[in-house]
């Protein structure tokens, strides 16, 4: 009998003699051991191997679909009190072994898990280590596991997948769509719509506060409406106008503008325009055309005000903005 055989059976028979094991309880660890080599030795069962190691030896693969750069400690809490309330990680992530000096391994799957170990040896848990498996993996294959394993999470944004899928069209399928859709196993037109997202300006990506707020539904929609030169320059505007928002907003100048409400004024935007018009009641000062602003009515020396109750922040503000520009002399 080979040496290999020895020690598969070494493996089954070792405990069974055990004090005090019943007969019963070690008839059945033999026969669950014996179908285990049976498994084995058939090819139907696999073994893998898994490793604890400091997060610190692992890098990102540089085609990772989640952007790193992206994970908070708000984000990623769910996980972080999972690994907690469990006292350790409880599906190994997917890496590969680099010969780099720096680091030991790629993490193709499990961005989360890194940030969220990272996180806690940081903060008080040195105890925890990073849960990982090792694979021999090209680039094509790294790219659609990762497709796979992320595809149904909704803390991957539609942006983050558009931008993974372009560059994968581009690296691995030659530009060609439908090779790259059977071989993800979905359908052209779905494939087709996130990719469509990519391609967005960057100033509509910029009219979000967050590049994870846009969907592709948003791309889908204003796609036509970008192909219309008048309209595109109009909701180029409106974008402009509403990425500088964004960014006084997150230096805690005024609040943020909601992804709803972006979608809806650049939608708004590519409608035709129309000047602030003076009606019987008062003049109306809007944020951008075609919604809701401020009434204003002059009086002898006062001036009354009237909006809706229901008009946002963001319009409210933009429509006052407007009528103190033509308030100045």
């Amino acid at each position: 009998m080979s040496k290999k055989h020895d020690a598969i059976f070494d493996d089954v028979l070792s405990g069974l003699d055990s004090p005090g094991t019943p007969a019963d309880r070690g008839g059945a660890r033999f026969l669950k051991r014996s179908t285990t080599i049976g498994e084995r030795m058939s090819g139907e069962r696999q073994e893998k191997t898994l490793h604890l190691v400091d997060p610190a030896r692992c890098r990102m693969w540089a085609r990772h679909n989640r952007d790193y750069a992206l994970l908070t400690e708000e984000n990623c809490r769910d996980l972080i009190d999972g690994i907690k309330a469990q006292g350790q990680q409880e599906f190994p992530a997917i890496v590969r072994r680099l010969t780099d000096e720096e680091y030991e391994f790629e993490v193709i799957c499990g961005a989360r898990r890194h940030f969220a170990m990272t996180w806690l040896r940081a903060n008080n848990y040195p105890q925890f280590r990073y849960l990982i498996e090792v694979r021999d993996l090209t680039d094509e294959e790294a790219f659609r596991l990762a497709d796979i394993e992320n595809r149904d999470r909704e803390d991957i944004s539609d942006y983050e997948r558009a931008v993974d899928y372009a560059e994968a069209i581009r690296l691995y399928y030659g530009g060609a769509q439908k090779a790259m859709a059977e071989r993800l196993e979905v359908s052209p037109p779905w494939l087709s719509r996130y990719l469509t997202l990519a391609k967005m300006p960057e100033e509509i990506l910029n009219a979000f506060a967050s590049k994870r707020d846009i969907r592709e539904r948003h791309a889908r929609a204003l796609k036509p409406m970008l192909n219309i030169p008048d309209q595109a320059e109009a909701i180029l505007t409106e974008a402009k106008y509403l990425a500088q928002t964004q960014v006084k907003a997150a230096k805690g100048q005024g609040g943020y503008v909601d992804a709803a409400e972006v979608f809806k004024r650049l939608k708004m935007a590519a409608k035709p325009s129309a000047k602030p018009a003076k009606t019987r009641t008062g003049t109306l000062f809007v944020c951008s055309q075609g919604e809701r602003g401020i009434m204003v009515k002059k009086q002898g020396k006062q001036v009354q005000m009237a909006f809706d109750n229901d008009l946002s922040d963001g319009a409210l503000r933009g429509a006052f903005e407007q009528f103190m520009k033509a308030r100045k002399p």
